[in-house]
C-alpha cells in the first residue's frame, strides 16, 4: 500500500509540475534535483534532501473540533492510523546527527473511503524563502566552493542582500533554539493552506505539531555518536509512545497567506484538532515509509492549497526525487532499530 500510495503522490506532483509553477525557461524540477545532488553529492536509492530518516507509526485521534473550519474525514471525531518519518534535512544519508540541524516529520493520514492527507513539517518557526526560485538561489549560494569546503561568504552575504526577506527570516529562525531531540520538537507546515468546513465557508490556517513531551534544552552529541538523536528517539518510543497535539492556527483578515517566511501574530485563535501518537519507529526498509513521497497536495475533501507557490513547487520536485530514487537500488539506512530489518 505504502508502494501505491507513493505512486499515487508522483501521479499529483506530476500535475504540479504540469500546470506550470515554474517558468519554461527558468526551473524545473529536475534543476532542484540536480542540484541537490550537486551539493550532497548523488546517493542512490535516497531521497536528495532529508536523505537520512527513520520510518514511524502510529495513530491520530481527533478532537472533532478541527470540524469547526473543514469537512475533511480526518478531524471528525475517531482514531486513523498515521505512518511518518523523522529525517534530518540535507542530502547526506550517513552524515552525523547535530542538534542545529533542520529536523522533519512526515506524516500520512489514511482516512476512510481511501483518502489520505500528507504532511511535510520542519522544526522552523518560519521558512527561509518565500518563492522556488529565492529557495533555488540560496542553494546556489550556499554550495561549497573547492578551496575551502564551505560556503563562499561573500556569495551568501549578495543573495541576503537581494532577499531581505530571507535575511529577516533567518533572524527569526536563528532567535529559535532547537530542543533536545526529535521527542519534543515543535514541527510546523509553514505554508498556509485553506481549509472549507460543512457550510462552504473557507477560512486560511497553518498547523504544527506541538510535542507533549516537556521540552529539554539540547545538548552537544558525543563525537563518536554519528545518530545520537535517532538513537534516542528510538529508545524513548521503545519506553512508551510519544505523543504531540494538532494545533491548527486560523489566520486573521490581513495575515499573509503567500509568504511562509512570514509569521503570523501569536494571538491569533487556535483549535486543538487531536493528539498524533507513534508506538513504533523502523528502520527504512523497503515497504516502511522509505516508499512514502509526503507530497504537501496530497489532501483529503475539505483542504486546499492557498496561493502560497511553495507547496506546488514541493510537490514537483518531491515527486522527481521519488521518480529518480524509485528506479536506484537501495543501500543500507543510516540508522538502524534494534532487532529490526535494515
Amino acid at each position: 500500500m505504502a508502494a501505491v500510495g507513493g505512486v499515487l503522490a508522483v501521479g499529483v506532483g506530476g500535475l504540479a509540475e504540469a500546470a506550470g509553477w515554474l517558468r519554461p525557461d527558468a526551473l524545473t524540477p529536475a534543476d532542484f534535483a540536480d542540484r541537490f545532488e550537486q551539493v550532497s553529492g548523488r546517493h542512490e536509492g535516497f531521497r536528495r534532501n532529508h536523505a537520512k530518516g527513520l520510518a514511524a507509526t502510529g495513530t491520530f485521534t481527533s478532537t472533532g473540533a478541527g470540524a469547526q473550519v473543514s469537512r475533511a474525514a480526518v478531524f471528525k471525531p475517531g482514531t486513523v492510523p498515521v505512518v511518518g518519518r523523522f529525517s534530518l534535512s540535507g542530502g547526506l544519508p550517513d552524515q552525523p546527527d547535530k542538534p542545529d540541524t533542520v529536523r522533519g516529520l512526515g506524516l500520512m493520514f489514511r482516512l476512510p473511503d481511501g483518502e489520505q492527507w500528507r504532511v511535510a513539517m520542519v522544526n522552523l518557526p518560519v521558512f527561509p524563502d518565500s518563492t522556488p526560485q529565492g529557495f533555488y538561489d540560496r542553494m546556489l549560494a550556499s554550495r561549497p566552493v573547492p578551496e575551502t569546503g564551505k560556503a563562499d561568504p561573500q556569495a551568501m552575504a549578495a543573495f541576503l542582500a537581494d532577499h531581505p526577506e530571507t535575511a529577516a527570516a533567518m533572524k527569526i529562525i536563528k532567535q529559535a533554539s532547537p530542543t533536545a531531540g526529535f521527542a519534543d520538537s515543535t514541527y510546523r507546515g509553514l505554508n498556509a493552506f485553506r481549509a472549507t468546513d460543512a457550510q462552504g465557508e473557507t477560512t486560511a490556517i497553518r498547523w504544527a505539531a506541538v510535542p507533549m513531551a516537556a521540552e529539554q534544552p539540547a545538548g552537544q552529541p558525543h563525537s563518536n555518536d554519528k545518530n545520537v538523536l535517532f538513537d534516542a528517539l528510538i529508545d524513548t518510543v521503545a519506553r512508551g509512545p510519544v505523543s504531540w497535539k494538532l494545533i491548527l492556527t486560523l489566520a486573521g483578515p490581513t495575515d499573509p497567506t503567500h509568504d511562509a517566511t512570514l509569521p503570523w501574530p501569536q494571538n491569533r485563535a487556535t483549535i486543538d484538532a487531536g493528539t498524533i501518537t507513534i508506538d513504533a519507529v523502523q528502520t527504512e526498509a523497503t515497504g516502511n515509509a522509505r516508499d512514502i513521497n509526503f507530497d504537501p497536495l496530497v489532501l483529503p475533501d475539505g483542504l486546499a492549497v492557498s496561493d502560497d507557490p511553495l507547496p506546488s513547487a514541493r510537490s514537483a520536485v518531491y515527486a522527481r526525487s521519488f521518480n529518480r530514487r524509485a528506479r536506484e537500488p537501495k543501500s543500507p539506512s543510516a540508522v538502524v532499530v534494534p532487532g529490526g530489518a535494515r
